[in-house]
């Protein structure tokens, strides 16, 4: 999952202090050095500093910034078709992108066949992500299913729609409860055998069913949601369990759906097909206060001289060496704009007053509704 940060959501949106012009500072198109650590994977031996403008996803390699690629399909109104998502994801590649976020369930299926078609002339430069764990009658969804079977005819549809003979990496969308988490990783294990997956990843998975799927196959990254917005990664243990066994983070949603843009705030009215209408954060009452986090990121933007989105991003870089955020979007000016974070820097210091001042605010709401985030920090049950 990934924001998409450049719709315009509502019909009515007035929105408190967007100042639609801080100058743009260096758009890189090529992505430069942050430093990074060398941190142990307890499934192989040191993992190695990866080279300038690139970060490490367990075994992975991948720029520093990649692209959420879910907004190609849907979820965010309006629409941008698929020639235009299609030419989005070339300018990426252009650019320096090399890591390229989608799902089975993005469509579904549809969301899989834009990124097959856009990356197939490149498919040797890029890592391109995937995800299972959900059945399907016809294109309905249907509930979860992490079933060894339902995960082979899930990589077996995404290899075709992408037109690849194999999956750098693939997560397991959500946590099946019904399926042991051993099944789900030995699948996975054996997909790797065959050479049909590069890596495992997972996403919102509970901590100890985590740390049990990386003792059958290691795992190399977890996708959750992370941004200014939402920080549970930071209190639910798994920021910590990816440090601790060498796994990278990809934080999805890292400018919250466009929030931290100013892209939407007090008085918005989302169009019916947004699915941000059903997002708590966003609700009238709770919009109003969460604005302050928007407010924030603005002030600190103004006296970087760069805008709340890049601000939002590099915040979220200077937290990890081995944390890739995937901001989605379908406009290229707003991808010059997303690839831009990595020139904002945060000296110590400034991290230190950032985090006072962000943790002074209180946040009301929830990132999502009910259903959805109850399949969210799931502990898969016990091998029998």
């Amino acid at each position: 999952m990934n924001d998409s940060n450049d719709n315009n959501a509502g019909i009515n949106m007035p929105r408190r202090g967007f100042i639609g012009g801080v100058g743009l500072t260096a758009m890189a198109a090529a992505l430069p050095s942050m430093a990074a650590t060398e941190r142990t994977n307890d499934s192989s031996s040191t993992v190695k500093t990866p080279a300038p403008g690139l970060r490490r996803l367990g075994g992975l390699e991948v720029s520093e910034v990649g692209l959420g690629c879910m907004g190609g399909s849907g979820y965010y109104y309006p629409f941008p078709g698929k020639a235009r998502m299609i030419s989005v994801i070339r300018d990426a590649v252009e650019r320096g992108v090399t890591f390229f976020d989608t799902a089975e369930t993005y469509g579904p299926f549809t969301n899989e066949e834009v990124v097959g078609e856009a990356l197939q002339p490149m498919r040797q430069k890029v890592v391109i992500a995937t995800k299972f764990g959900f059945s399907y009658n016809g294109t309905e969804r249907t509930g979860l299913d992490s079933r060894p079977a339902n995960i082979r005819r899930a990589v077996e549809g995404s290899l075709r729609r992408l037109r690849t003979d194999y999956i750098d990496l693939l997560y397991q969308h959500r946590v099946d409860p019904k399926v042991p988490i051993e099944d789900v990783a030995g699948t996975v294990k054996d997909l790797i055998a065959e050479g049909k997956v590069k890596h495992f990843g997972m996403s919102e998975p509970g901590p100890r069913t985590l740390r049990r799927a990386h003792a059958v196959q290691p795992v190399a990254a977890v996708q959750n949601e992370y941004s200014l917005l939402e920080r549970s990664p930071e209190k639910n243990e798994i920021l910590a369990i990816c440090e601790e066994l060498g796994i990278g983070f990809v934080p999805w949603g890292p400018v919250a759906r466009g929030f931290l843009i100013g892209r939407f705030g007090e008085g918005t009215v989302f169009a019916k097909e947004d699915n941000r209408a059903g997002v708590p954060f966003f609700f009238p009452d709770a919009m109003k206060q969460n604005l302050a986090v928007y407010d924030l990121a603005h002030r600190w933007a103004q006296r970087k001289g760069v805008t709340p989105g890049q601000l939002s991003l590099a915040w979220l870089l200077a937290q990890k060496p081995w944390i890739v955020p995937i901001p989605g979007t379908t406009d290229p000016w707003h991808l010059a704009e997303n690839l831009g974070a990595v020139n904002a820097r945060f000296t110590p210091d400034e991290l230190l007053q950032f985090r006072r001042e962000l943790e002074a605010i209180r946040i009301v709401g929830e990132r999502a509704a009910p259903g959805t985030l109850a399949m969210s920090d799931v502990e898969a049950p016990e091998k029998k």
